[in-house]
């Protein structure tokens, strides 16, 4: 496994859906990317759809191969197959950073999370979350509630050396 994705930084939006990615996440994407270094730009997966809420995620070339790959692994013709590949493949879009370091995110995704003027991008370790900065406020306001909980207390307890 590659590089994570680390930290949460704010970005502005121009009107054509400009915006530039993060030098620490472009280092990911570079490294999450198969072609590169011989192509220096690049790629990433953007996952919309109403099933996810308020932001978009965006993945490396080989996190979203990943994700295929578990979509190969269901039975052809179920159910569930065909739930996952139009959820998650059909609503994917995948372009590549630009030589300054910027996407261009189409109007469409902009205007399903209801992005305008400042992004907040949020390091989710295989992929991150790219908010509206005042939608991404509000969330962080009403998630709030457990602010006195070490959130490390949410990992399962290390395995003892020696232990099983």
């Amino acid at each position: 496994m590659g590089l994570s994705f680390r930290g949460e930084f704010d970005q502005k939006v121009d009107k054509k859906g400009r915006m530039s990615i993060p030098s620490d996440f472009r280092a990911v994407l570079t490294d999450g990317d198969p072609r590169c270094p011989e192509n220096p730009l690049p790629r990433l997966v953007v996952l919309h759809g109403p099933h996810i809420k308020d932001c978009l995620h965006v993945y490396t070339i080989e996190a979203m191969e990943e994700i295929e790959e578990g979509i190969k692994r269901l039975p052809r013709g179920s159910a569930e197959r065909k739930k996952a590949s139009r959820k998650i493949l059909g609503k994917s879009w995948e372009t590549e950073v630009d030589k300054d370091g910027r996407i261009v995110l189409p109007q469409r995704l902009r205007e399903q999370i209801g992005l305008d003027g400042l992004a907040t991008m949020t390091a989710m370790g295989d992929y991150f979350e790219l908010w509206d900065a005042t939608t991404y406020e509000r969330f962080e306001d009403e998630d709030d509630d457990d602010d006195d909980v070490d959130p490390l207390t949410y990992l399962d307890a290390p395995t003892p050396p020696g232990a099983g």
